[in-house]
């Protein structure tokens, strides 16, 4: 995976902001949701937050306190340092987080969660709750899709095509595997945030 990250760098944001090869799909509401979304992480209380799999930093920039990033992706965290100057970016793994037990106040993060199957999922589970008490994940909204899970073939700008497993939620089946005390932070047709 870190492979497709690192080549999706460049044209990651094109997906958020539908330009690109997203530029022709068929998202209503998409924009005013982003905008709400936007606005909830804006609406988090300032805290010392780990951004696990942070990517281009789209989101990390919105997240207030001491904000430290982690991403496989030199290219995905290279943009991010531009786009969130005063955070702090750090190159590892997710499933294994190269942090002190109790290091933060919260965890966040942004469309990774979706993409662990459950091995993976556990891993990163354990590894959130050891550095930190809370726990916030943004991800896709399984109000606008017709399966709970999938595999998908993604075609980057290059031509080069990729496999990813993706999933899809409702808020409270993710409240209940972040382990049962989730508060659906935002519901909508295209995301859902959960704090654990």
């Amino acid at each position: 995976m870190k492979e497709y990250y690192d080549t999706r760098a460049p044209e990651y944001d094109e997906w958020y902001l539908g330009n690109g090869r997203f530029a022709d799909r068929d998202r209503p509401g998409w924009d005013e949701e982003l905008a709400a979304l936007v606005e909830t992480i804006e609406s988090l209380p300032p805290k010392r937050t780990l951004d696990v799999a942070c990517g281009t930093g789209f989101l990390t920039q919105h997240v207030r306190g001491d904000v430290t990033g982690l991403d496989q992706s030199a290219r995905m965290l290279a943009i991010a340092a531009e786009r969130a100057p005063d955070a702090t970016f750090v190159e590892g793994d997710a499933l294994e987080l190269p942090f002190e037990d109790g290091a933060f106040e919260r965890v966040f993060t942004g469309h990774f969660y979706g993409h662990l199957e459950e091995a993976e999922r556990k891993r990163f589970l354990t590894e959130a709750h050891r550095v930190a008490a809370e726990l916030v994940v943004v991800d896709a909204s399984r109000a606008h899709s017709d399966v709970a899970e999938e595999i998908q073939e993604r075609i980057l700008n290059d031509g080069s095509r990729w496999t990813v497993y993706k999933r899809y939620f409702a808020p409270e089946e993710l409240a209940a595997e972040l382990g049962g005390r989730g508060e659906t932070l935002f519901a909508g047709n295209w995301f859902v945030v959960v704090r654990a």
